[in-house]
């Protein structure tokens, strides 16, 4: 049976899109701080950190692959998005771009309903949950809801960063610690995702710039970077108890 393998990037909301009373409780923590550059410093912490909550951030794209086929799409929010002539090629994926997030959101539900396993890398800690979040938020249906599921089973989700832990068996120093997937792509010989330049972290910078490209390209990479590690998973260590 076909396996999905998606990854989601995703980039804050501008604080100002928050009430009073809002922003009081986001930059809390900072305020309690007496001392100023020690506030000015956490309140940009805190500012850094909204891209990893989903009632702060917005999913901007969402890459998607076939394990089997390698084929798929990526979607990604370019409201006045053009087609650049000298884009590289893809292959058998296809690049959608977006008007808005609802859009994306929904034409990924659409693809999901066709999928009943899904592979991911820390997709039940982030991007499932982000998933179902925003799509709540945002009113659009979701296809599947049974992706968070039962931890210790790999169908119908199998999460990579916790099968590469053995569900997190020896805590963060131990023989097992979790590791992120660049070093994991690297320790297995598989190209990384970050070897292009770009990394997760420039996302909202790249937003600001108007790259949604740039953000389509790197969320295809972590994808199919995750679609090899999977396949060094399948043949090393499935079944492992």
């Amino acid at each position: 049976m076909a396996t999905l393998v998606f990854d989601i990037e995703t980039s804050a909301l501008p604080l100002e899109n928050f009430d009073e009373a809002q922003q009081e409780y986001l930059l809390r923590d900072a305020e309690k701080i007496p001392d100023e550059a020690a506030r000015e410093v956490r309140r940009a912490e805190i500012l850094r950190q909204f891209s990893l909550w989903p009632f702060t951030a917005q999913v901007v794209c969402i890459a998607m692959l076939n394990s089997d086929t390698a084929r798929g799409q990526v979607l990604f929010t370019a409201e006045d998005y053009e087609e650049e002539t000298d884009a590289p090629e893809a292959g058998p994926v296809e690049f959608v771009p977006c008007v808005d997030e609802v859009e994306m959101l929904t034409a990924f539900w659409d693809v999901a309903q066709h999928y009943d396993t899904i592979v991911t890398f820390n997709g039940r800690g982030f991007d499932v949950p982000f998933l179902y979040l925003r799509s709540a938020l945002l009113n659009v249906p979701v296809s599947r809801k049974n992706w968070l599921g039962y931890r210790y089973q790999t169908e119908p989700h199998c999460d990579l960063a916790e099968q590469f832990t053995f569900y997190n068996v020896s805590g963060r120093e131990g023989a097992a610690r979790r590791f992120n997937l660049d070093f994991y792509c690297k320790a297995f010989g598989i190209e990384s995702p970050k070897s292009h330049g770009v990394t997760g972290m420039e996302v909202n910078n790249l937003m600001a710039e108007g790259r949604h490209r740039e953000i389509a390209e790197y969320c295809l990479r972590d994808v199919q970077a995750t679609v090899l590690l999977y396949q060094v998973w399948k043949e090393r260590l499935a079944g492992i108890k």
